[in-house]
C-alpha cells in the first residue's frame, strides 16, 4: 500500500455516472433535425480526440458534432442546430455517485489532501457535484478553463495547477481516473501514480499503461 500527499480524481464517469440514457438524449437531440440519426454515443466519444480545444461546451459539441457527421458522410452544417439540441436535452444535474465513490473519497481524505481534475468548465461541473453533495470534498478543484491557460486532460496544466494548491510533488501524488487517453496519458506524463478505473466500454487499443488497474472505486482501499 503506498503513501501519498495528495489524492487526485476525475469526475465524469469515475466518480458520477449519468442518469439520462445516453442514446435516449442523442435520439432527442435529432427530433426536428432534417436527417436520420448519423451517430451513436460511442461514435461521438470515438471523435473526441480529433477535437481542437474549445472554449465553451457550446463550441465543443458543435465541433464534436461536425466531426462525427463527417465521418459519417453526412452533413457538418446540420452540427450547431444538433450542438444546441444536445445541450437542451441533456442535464448536467443527472448524476449519479458510481458505487464505491463515497468510500473513495472518504479514504482519501484520510490519507492526505483531496483534489479534483476535470475536463470540464466550471459552470456545469459544479452542477454535478452540488447534485451529489460532494462540492466540499475536496481541498481544490480544477476545471478545464483555456482562457486561463487550463486546456483539458492530459496537458500538464491541469495538473500542475492542482499539485501546486495541494502543495504535493508529482512522486507523492495519484491521479484516479476511467480515461487512458487523458486520465492516465496525462497523469504519466507528469511523473504521478495513474490509478485507472476500467469504465467496460472497449474504447480500442491501449495505447497508455497506467500504475495501477481497478474494476471499481473499491479497489483504490488496496493502493492508498
Amino acid at each position: 500500500m503506498a503513501a501519498y500527499d495528495a489524492i487526485c480524481f476525475d469526475l465524469d464517469s469515475t466518480l458520477c455516472e449519468p442518469t439520462q440514457d445516453p442514446a435516449a438524449v442523442l435520439e432527442r437531440s435529432f427530433e426536428g433535425v432534417d436527417a436520420d440519426p448519423f451517430c451513436t454515443p460511442a461514435d461521438l466519444r470515438a471523435a473526441v480526440p480529433a477535437l481542437p480545444t474549445a472554449g465553451t461546451a457550446e463550441e465543443f459539441y458543435e465541433g464534436l458534432f461536425a466531426e462525427v457527421a463527417d465521418r459519417a458522410d453526412a452533413d457538418p452544417a446540420l452540427a450547431p442546430t444538433l450542438a444546441r439540441r444536445y445541450l437542451e436535452v441533456r442535464d448536467p444535474s443527472a448524476v449519479r455517485l458510481r458505487p464505491g465513490a463515497e468510500d473513495a473519497l472518504e479514504r482519501a481524505r484520510d490519507r492526505g489532501r483531496v483534489g479534483l481534475i476535470t475536463n470540464g468548465g466550471r459552470e456545469t461541473q459544479i452542477q454535478k457535484l452540488r447534485a451529489l453533495g460532494i462540492e466540499d470534498a475536496f481541498d481544490v478543484r480544477v476545471y478545464t478553463d483555456p482562457n486561463a491557460g487550463v486546456y483539458p486532460k492530459p496537458d500538464a496544466a491541469p495538473f500542475e495547477r492542482a499539485l501546486g494548491a495541494l502543495e504535493a510533488s508529482p512522486e507523492r501524488a495519484i491521479h484516479v481516473g476511467d480515461s487512458l487517453r487523458a486520465d492516465v496519458a496525462g497523469a504519466n506524463a507528469m511523473g504521478l501514480d495513474s490509478a485507472w478505473i476500467d469504465p467496460g466500454r472497449g474504447d480500442g487499443a491501449r495505447e497508455h499503461e497506467p500504475t495501477y488497474e481497478l474494476d471499481s472505486l473499491a479497489g483504490l482501499a488496496s493502493i492508498v
